[in-house]
């Protein structure tokens, strides 16, 4: 029994070891260099969209549960959760912005997808969320499939189109998509009636609820949110995705959903 306690031991010791030999080496990556030498760490971000990444517009604050997320890995690479350097970004903007290097990272919302992870690092799942759908209760629509013949309108370059598109499908039901830029213009389709639905995922919708609208109970295609990252900065997806993982285990990604009310 003592030999087995001084090798469980021996293991716990070795893995420990082996967890700080890896940090170390992605410490020293040419890429977490390049983002000291900076002083700062570059996170696009949404701003749109409230409880995830929002700038209020009284105070020009950036705030949410994806910015807390930002701080702790500028935490990890820099010692303060203060060197970030906030940049809005949306579902068309986000890729673009890492591909050129104006961002170190995009915590926006971004769905993992295996045809995205070609494209870039992706860390494990942060939050998982459904694509969903919201309407006017003036409309009297109780599911997608009350949407036949009708106009939803979507985020360009998201994955909700492919996902409600899949589900019209399997109803055998037709439905017309009209594309946006932000979130608040899809909003505004909607209350002007250019739109007969909003769809993005439901945490999302979250943010744009009001009196006259409602979330209806569908939920599609389970979206997987992670940071992402260029290929190639392979030190900076590790040590994200190490950051990520220890947030999780230890509890403080759940405070953070608690502390946003996103579930």
């Amino acid at each position: 029994m003592k030999k087995m306690f001084v090798l469980l031991g021996s293991m716990v010791l070795l893995a420990s070891l082996v967890a700080g030999s890896c940090f170390a080496v992605a410490s020293d990556s040419p890429d977490i260099k390049a983002i000291k030498e900076h002083g700062v760490l570059r996170v696009g971000v949404k701003v749109d969209v409230p409880k995830f990444g929002y700038r209020d517009p009284k105070t020009d604050k950036i705030d949410g549960f994806e910015v807390d997320i930002a701080k702790a890995i500028a935490q990890k690479i820099l010692g303060k959760k203060s060197k970030i350097d906030l940049q809005a970004v949306n579902a068309k903007t986000r890729g673009p912005l890492l591909d050129n290097g104006e961002v170190d990272l995009v915590i926006a919302t971004f769905t993992i997808t295996d045809e995205r992870k070609k494209s870039y690092n992706f860390s494990d799942p942060y939050f998982t969320d459904g694509v969903g759908l919201l309407v006017k209760k003036a409309a009297k629509i109780k599911s997608l499939k009350d949407l036949n013949g009708k106009k939803i309108g979507v985020a360009q370059s998201s994955t909700s189109q492919k996902a409600v598109q899949d589900e019209a499908d399997k109803l055998g039901i037709k439905v017309d998509f009209l594309s946006y830029a932000t979130y608040p213009e899809i909003k505004a389709a909607l209350d002007s009636g250019r739109v007969d639905c909003f769809s993005v995922d439901a945490s999302i919708l979250n943010g744009y609820l009001d009196k006259s609208t409602m979330i209806l109970p569908d939920r599609f295609s389970p979206q997987n949110y992670g940071v992402a990252s260029k290929k190639g900065n392979d030190g900076l997806a590790q040590i994200v995705n190490e950051t990520i993982n220890q947030m999780k285990s230890s509890g403080q990604i759940d405070k953070f959903i608690k502390k946003w009310k996103l579930k």
